[in-house]
This record gives structure tokens, C-alpha cells and sequence, in this order.
């Protein structure tokens, strides 16, 4: 699956995404840190949250739900990388609702904490 960034690109590289699609990108990518819900992304596009769900689904190949959770974790990462903040701030600046959901994601998406990953980040720059 692709994560949020890699879709930008290959989307920008092929055919025009639909609006409704590119509309809701957008959305998610200024209000990410705030609570999303797949009602308020439709108010905000115009269109039923159904159609919403599927036609996203059906050209991201991700449905609304993992397709957030991916980019706060894309932010979550820059954070951890570029930020003495501790883990819970992180998790909270991400825009997650709590810290389990925020360890959930990252250990889904990474296969490691949010302190192993900083832990070998840190590690890395240090034989650079």
C-alpha cells in the first residue's frame, strides 16, 4: 500500500484524480492534526459520505480511515526524527486521540514503538 506522500506523487504522475478525491487529500492534509471524521470531510467536499468512502477507497486504495492514520504517522515520524518532544506529545501533535492508538498505528505501519524508532533514528545519525 502506499503511504500519503508516495500517493501524491504517483497520482501527480498519472491520470487527474477526481476532484471529490483530491478535494478530500487536501483536507486531510491541512486538518490533520485535528479530529477527522468521514462526515465532516464529506460536508466539506459536498458529497454523501458514502460516495465519499468508496470513491476514495476505489482510488487510493486505502479507505478513509487508514489513509489518516498514515499521515499523522508520515508527521509523527518528522517529529520523532526532527524533535526532542516526548512520545505522548508527539502522539497528541499527531493528531491522535490517545497514546495506545498512536503506539497501535505506529507499531502497524513501522513494525517498531515510537521509542525503538527513535532510538534507532538517533543511532543512525550518530555513524553518519
Amino acid at each position: 500500500m502506499l503511504t500519503a506522500g508516495e500517493l501524491e506523487k504517483v497520482c501527480s504522475r498519472t491520470q487527474a484524480e477526481p476532484v471529490d478525491v483530491w478535494k478530500t487529500r487536501k483536507f486531510i492534509e491541512e486538518h490533520w492534526s485535528e479530529e477527522l471524521s468521514l462526515r465532516r470531510l464529506a460536508k466539506a467536499v459536498n458529497v454523501h459520505p458514502n460516495y465519499l468512502s468508496e470513491k476514495f477507497k476505489q482510488i487510493t486504495g486505502l479507505n478513509f480511515v487508514e489513509y489518516v492514520a498514515r499521515t499523522r504517522f508520515e508527521k509523527a515520524c518528522r517529529l520523532l526524527r526532527d524533535h526532542d518532544l516526548r512520545i505522548i506529545e508527539i502522539a497528541f501533535a499527531a493528531g491522535f486521540q490517545s497514546l495506545s492508538q498512536f503506539n497501535r498505528v505506529f507499531k502497524r505501519l513501522c513494525g517498531k514503538s515510537p521509542t525503538q524508532f527513535r532510538a534507532a533514528k538517533c543511532l543512525i545519525g550518530q555513524h553518519r
